[in-house]
């Protein structure tokens, strides 16, 4: 069995501090090198999830790789010196840095998670790839620019390194389940998928569009809010280059794939219903299952496994790759884009890299 060396860059909520507290309320500025620091325990077990009879799972970066036996945590970067000191008495013998910088040059990483704030997180992507780094996880939101999110992209593309973008329920192997479902032809030709929001930082839909999006039309965004975030929060729909509708309705349930021979739901749960012939005539009827149903608590557990099984050649990408989270924003900055016009069609790509999105002030 291999053994990955792994460090974390960042050691706020989902580099480190999920596993031993409670997220904190106070407001901080994303510069600050003292940051507020709940209360942690440094023996916690594992992340605990506060929903009746669900299972307590690692949560947290630093504890997913400190958990997996193929996988060593060496090394931690944090500017805020209480967190180091956390990070050390957690994990024993591993190096830390109070710049990043300074960990991807000296340490001969094989995987990195990025779990900073939003700024910067592209030229830290971008470094880790120069230094060699072969697989990078990153948190949620990606990038706030669509020119950022092509450099981070294009960077690990070209070098072949595997980029996760969020610990987010996409990266549980459910996903790839339903996935098989949809190729294997199950619920016949796909006519049209629905979500409730296109949702860059947290999509379930992106990773069942395999065709470019082609343009957008939407409408009724709001202004920015008190809290800094400008995404996307009115309705719309995004059309791929070979014609395939994908709906994005307030109210809608996560996730709704439609074939001409069935459907796939997502309410919680996975759902299939599929035409099947009976002595009135064809009927669509709902199924058992026939895979694994969605747990919660997993998403930085799969998200790592998604980036060995790529180191290991058993995957091509990610669940949750950076060229789909791409596509994601860049849906999510064409829908808006359509609003401010009055709902014209945005024509896909978008010709000015520039354009972004603002994140609400912990991001």
């Amino acid at each position: 069995m291999s053994t990955y060396c792994a460090g974390v860059i960042g050691l706020g909520w989902m580099g480190l501090l999920s596993d031993l507290g409670r997220r904190p309320p106070d407001r901080f500025h994303v510069d600050d090198v003292d940051r507020p620091t709940p209360e942690l325990d440094v023996h916690r077990e594992f992340h605990f999830h506060d929903g009746p009879g669900e299972v307590e799972v690692p949560h947290s970066w630093a504890e997913v790789m400190h958990q997996r036996p193929d996988v060593e945590l060496v090394a931690g970067a944090e500017r805020d010196p209480k967190r180091l000191k956390v990070f050390r008495e957690r994990f024993g013998d591993v190096a830390t840095y109070d710049r990043a910088e300074a960990l991807l040059r000296n340490e001969q990483l094989d995987i990195v998670a990025i779990a900073t704030n939003t700024k910067g997180r592209a030229d830290l992507t971008c470094l880790a790839v120069e230094c060699g780094v072969r697989a990078i996880a990153l948190e949620k939101p990606i990038a706030h620019t669509l020119e950022e999110v092509d450099r981070m992209v294009g960077a690990c593309a070209d070098a072949a390194v595997p980029l996760c973008c969020g610990a987010i329920p996409v990266n549980h192997p459910s996903y790839g389940g339903a996935k098989d479902l949809v190729l294997r032809g199950e619920i016949g030709h796909v006519q049209s998928i629905e979500a409730g929001a296109p949702s860059a930082q947290k999509q379930n839909w992106s990773y069942f569009v395999d065709d470019a999006p082609a343009w957008v039309v939407g409408s009724g965004d709001g202004p920015r809010r008190e809290s800094g975030s400008d995404e996307f929060v009115g309705q719309g729909m995004m059309v791929t280059a070979d014609g395939t509708p994908v709906f994005f309705r307030k109210g809608a349930g996560l996730l709704r794939i439609s074939g001409t021979a069935g459907e796939i739901i997502l309410e919680g749960r996975w759902r299939l219903w599929k035409d099947v012939e009976t002595v009135a005539g064809t009927q669509r009827v709902e199924i058992d299952w026939p895979g694994t149903h969605l747990a919660p608590g997993y998403n930085a557990v799969y998200g790592l496994a998604d980036l060995i099984d790529c180191l290991e050649g058993r995957l091509e990408e990610p669940k949750n790759s950076g060229r789909r989270v791409s596509t994601a924003m860049e849906v999510e900055i064409g829908l808006k884009r359509s609003s401010e016009k009055g709902g014209v069609r945005v024509d896909l790509p978008l010709s000015d890299r520039s354009l972004g999105l603002n994140y609400d002030w912990f991001r």
